[in-house]
């Protein structure tokens, strides 16, 4: 029997590129996506879950299956706020993995940041840091954060700022820097995917160039 995956996230960069592989990976029978609003995936595997994040005890019942994706994120610019980007990355992420371990799902796969420190001054950094330390703590029988650099996939909406970032870095990480080249969301995804299946338990962080290594 097939394992079922839970993504949260599905309709992002590095969340889309994901449930596409899920769907057509032979080591899973159904793909459980959480998300807002509805996606274009069509697929017999996929089972798609609208829910409002807010209404933990609405959702948290249904948090089943083996592996939890976690690829939530929001920037500054659309959340507004930090308290609104601390809700969609710290706490909506939080509460999902705690509702996963509750419910007896083995595996949790993150994708974090590069530089995340519960310690450091950069809020950004900072708040995925205090992530990935709590959920380090919950029972999980194996749990995975991966930390890439600069995302580099096709994004539906523009970020401008972030399209000229990911040139620079291509330039530069051919030189020098090399430790922040730009990760391919398909290679993140895959990478996340032959990981989390395979025999190996406990506590891993992979860092951005790690995520390149076969």
């Amino acid at each position: 029997m097939g394992k079922i995956a839970i993504v949260i996230g599905a309709s992002g960069l590095v969340g889309q590129q994901l449930v596409n592989q899920l769907l057509f990976h032979s080591q899973f029978d159904k793909v459980r996506i959480f998300v807002r609003h509805r996606t274009r995936f069509i697929h017999p595997n996929l089972e798609e879950n609208i829910i409002d994040f807010n209404e933990f005890d609405q959702w948290k019942h249904l948090v089943q299956g083996d592996i939890l994706y976690s690829t939530l994120g929001a920037t500054i610019k659309a959340a507004k706020s930090k308290e609104n980007q601390y809700r969609v990355d710290f706490t909506y992420q939080y509460e999902f993995a705690k509702a996963a371990a509750e419910n007896g799902v083995s595996g949790y796969v993150l994708v974090s940041s590069m530089g995340a420190s519960p310690k450091s001054s950069v809020f950004y950094s900072r708040m995925k840091g205090e992530l990935e330390a709590a959920v380090e703590k919950l029972s999980f029988r194996k749990c995975l954060i991966f930390r890439p650099s600069i995302l580099d996939g096709n994004r539906h909406e523009r970020r401008v700022g972030e399209k000229i970032g990911l040139l620079v870095s291509h330039f530069l990480t051919r030189v020098i820097l090399k430790k922040y080249k730009p990760t391919p969301v398909g290679l993140l995804a895959a990478k996340m995917i032959r990981m989390s299946v395979d025999q190996s338990t406990g506590f891993r962080i992979v860092e951005g160039l790690d995520i390149f290594k076969d």
